[in-house]
């Protein structure tokens, strides 16, 4: 079995305080982007065996994968029998993209269907929630609010058909999620009250600018000034609105077709 995944943008990222638990309340829309994607394939097999590379592989340890995570997951619940994984990696690191919580979660829904274990949605997203913050996203892989860490998701009826979605990432550049937290001021520190995220969105896109943001940009900016002027030279080429996406370093325009 074989599928392709895709990555995901962040329209608004308010990062609202700190939990006892030491992650961060966040409020965001995740939206579907069709580039990057990785390959992923999975087939029983005598033993289990986990082949990783693509331009995007960085040799990292591959029981550390998040793919190969899913796979555990599943096997120690469910007593799966050994498979072979081939991950192809075109998904940037350090991107804010969610590049390897969509390989997780397209490889539960993979082992599901191959082993027809009948899970449903929700079961597949609480599984997809102990993998990663955003991985139970990808499970609908729909427009969505998401709350808490990322993972309490409700439908999000925003439509961009009339926008081109422009992506890039600063040759070199990437952010790590530690190094983004590590200067960020929550939302509850801030001296002035702000508007909702779904009160922002409701605007139309023209006023975007000016109200919807990416909180984790003030924290990145500074210390990866070609993020900033990524996001500049976006607007220069006329771009009704441009962001950084989650914590970075990739940032998307949205261009009126």
């Amino acid at each position: 079995m074989i599928e392709r995944t895709n990555v995901k943008i962040n329209l608004g990222l308010h990062v609202l305080h700190k939990r006892e638990d030491g992650f961060h309340d966040l409020e965001t829309v995740f939206l579907p982007y069709c580039g990057y994607g990785d390959v992923l394939e999975i087939m029983p097999s005598a033993c289990t065996s986990i082949h990783i590379g693509g331009p995007c592989y960085g040799g990292w340890d591959k029981d550390s994968d998040l793919t190969v995570k899913a796979y555990r997951l599943l096997a120690e619940k469910f007593g799966l029998p050994p498979v072979e994984i081939n991950l192809t990696k075109n998904s940037p690191v350090g991107a804010g993209l969610g590049g390897g919580s969509a390989d997780a979660a397209v490889a539960l829904k993979m082992l599901d269907s191959l082993f027809e274990l009948g899970l449903s949605t929700e079961e597949l997203e609480k599984l997809a929630g102990q993998l990663g913050s955003d991985c139970a996203f990808f499970i609908q892989n729909r427009p969505s609010f998401a709350r808490g860490r990322g993972e309490i998701l409700s439908a999000c009826p925003i439509c961009l058909d009339d926008y081109e979605i422009r992506v890039e990432i600063p040759e070199g550049e990437s952010v790590s999620t530690r190094e983004a937290y590590a200067n960020i001021v929550p939302r509850d520190r801030w001296d002035c009250a702000l508007p909702s995220l779904a009160e922002v969105l409701s605007l139309p896109v023209c006023e975007w600018r000016e109200h919807l943001h990416n909180d984790f940009e003030q924290s990145v900016f500074p210390a990866h000034p070609s993020i900033a002027a990524l996001k500049e030279k976006f607007y220069a080429q006329g771009a009704e609105y441009a962001s950084m996406s989650g914590s970075g370093a990739a940032v998307f325009a949205l261009f009126r077709k």
